[in-house]
């Protein structure tokens, strides 16, 4: 279930919210009159969140070089993982 919270809870209990989502490790959503606004999360959930879909974007160039019937050595790929 979703954490929501207004806006003026940012303002007014912002140390409660940065409990509430390092102890949850989920985003707390923020609205403004009433509606969706922000979603507000640590640092360490940013940072898992980017690091996986930078994987996922990575995953999927894989996936569409062996479509095109593109392959890979085992030793190209330690290279290019080397390089990175």
């Amino acid at each position: 279930m979703p954490i929501i919270r207004p806006s003026s809870d940012l303002r007014n209990n912002y140390n409660e919210i940065s409990t509430i989502c390092h102890q949850t490790k989920s985003p707390v959503y923020i609205t403004k009159n009433g509606a969706g606004d922000l979603a507000v999360m640590s640092i360490e959930l940013y940072e898992l969140l980017t690091d996986r879909y930078m994987l996922y974007k990575e995953l999927e160039k894989g996936i569409e070089t062996l479509e095109k019937g593109e392959k890979y050595t085992s030793q190209e790929i330690f290279d290019e993982l080397d390089k990175i």
